[in-house]
């Protein structure tokens, strides 16, 4: 069409997880949280002054700024909140990665996202090779100085595996201090221990994390980044320049009633970690490889079944979960951990599948 740009006629869209509408499924596949919201959440819905909605929400979400900074040790000015991580994400993508300090970096298995912002916003990137395990190995990047900088998830997406704070501390101190390392710690909260810690010490990391996942909270759309002040100075440079405001007045309080019910959110996040490690054992027990995971879902395959054949089995049989067609990573499913029926359930079918 001759309307289209030539920028545009290039993107290559990031694919979701599928939801479709034609029947009732056991949704596995999207890592949703099984568990719904705080109960506090309710309440707070449930007792709305919608006048309120009339008004524009606070540019700076000021309160919820200093909730999530108090819970992670920081001030304010060490936060920045968006409209999901991916939003983060993307508005990190702009802020700090430039090709003419040399191709960004990322594993060559993890969130599929990161290649599409690169299109996005022309940067050029390398994929990094994973360990024969699928574990990100960090002298990999190490190795390669000459980028504009680093990026990936941690737990990783989708494999689920976990580099260790030795591992991330390592990277830091020996890749390019001027260069940008940016973790996304969408699922931090299920068993990993956060970089948080090292921000202080190291001007150039930055995490990104999401309200959507240990928080089930994915129907908001609420993600922030943790970093020095002058990286969330440049951030909301480029916020004010797309969208001067970006979270709703309704997400922003949602947000702050959610961080205010820690110990709710520990108790659900704490049995989907107990149900992983025992569906990941019952997994093993039935001839399935799976991989060691601290996400909220499991990464696994059968031998001599390929993915795609496991993915459309269950399909069939009413249950969602997540096939890609990656050169290593086609033989295995994502599975997002949902309740103890789900999995039962789910085994049940797994049982049949050969």
């Amino acid at each position: 069409m001759m309307m289209l740009s030539e920028r545009m006629k290039k993107l290559n869209p990031y694919v979701p997880g599928e939801q479709p509408q034609d029947r009732h499924y056991l949704k596995l596949n999207t890592n949703e949280n099984p568990y719904p919201p705080s109960p506090q959440v309710k309440v707070l819905l449930e007792n709305l002054d919608a006048d309120r909605l009339r008004l524009y929400p606070d540019p700076l979400a000021i309160k919820l700024r200093e909730k999530i900074g108090e819970r992670h040790g920081l001030t304010k000015e060490q936060v920045f909140v968006s409209n999901g991580s991916d939003e983060a994400l993307s508005f990190c993508f702009y802020a700090f990665f430039d090709s003419l300090n040399g191709k960004l970096l990322f594993p060559e298995v993890t969130y599929s996202f990161y290649p599409v912002y690169c299109d996005y916003y022309g940067i050029e990137y390398e994929k990094i090779p994973l360990a024969a395990d699928l574990a990100i190995s960090v002298e990999e990047f190490v190795q390669r100085k000459a980028s504009c900088g680093v990026v990936f998830a941690n737990p990783n997406a989708p494999t689920g595996t976990y580099l260790p704070l030795k591992d991330i501390r390592y990277l830091l101190e020996n890749y390019p201090q001027e260069r940008p390392v940016l973790i996304d710690e969408a699922y931090i909260d299920f068993g990993g221990e956060s970089a948080v810690s090292l921000l202080r010490d190291h001007r150039n990391l930055l995490l990104v994390r999401t309200f959507s996942k240990s928080m089930s909270l994915a129907g908001v759309r609420l993600g922030f980044v943790l970093a020095g002040k002058e990286l969330i100075e440049a951030l909301a440079t480029v916020k004010d320049s797309f969208n001067s405001y970006p979270v709703s007045t309704l997400t922003q309080s949602i947000g702050e009633i959610a961080l205010s019910d820690e110990s709710y959110y520990r108790s659900i996040n704490s049995r989907i970690v107990s149900v992983r490690e025992s569906f990941s054992s019952d997994l093993g027990k039935i001839g399935w490889t799976v991989l060691p995971s601290k996400a909220n879902f499991v990464f696994a395959r059968k031998d001599g079944v390929p993915g795609r054949e496991i993915y459309l089995q269950l399909k069939e049989r009413g249950i969602l979960v997540r096939h890609f067609d990656g050169e290593k990573v086609r033989d295995f499913v994502r599975i997002t951990i949902g309740t103890e029926e789900d999995m039962e359930r789910l085994l049940h079918e797994l049982k049949s599948i050969s």
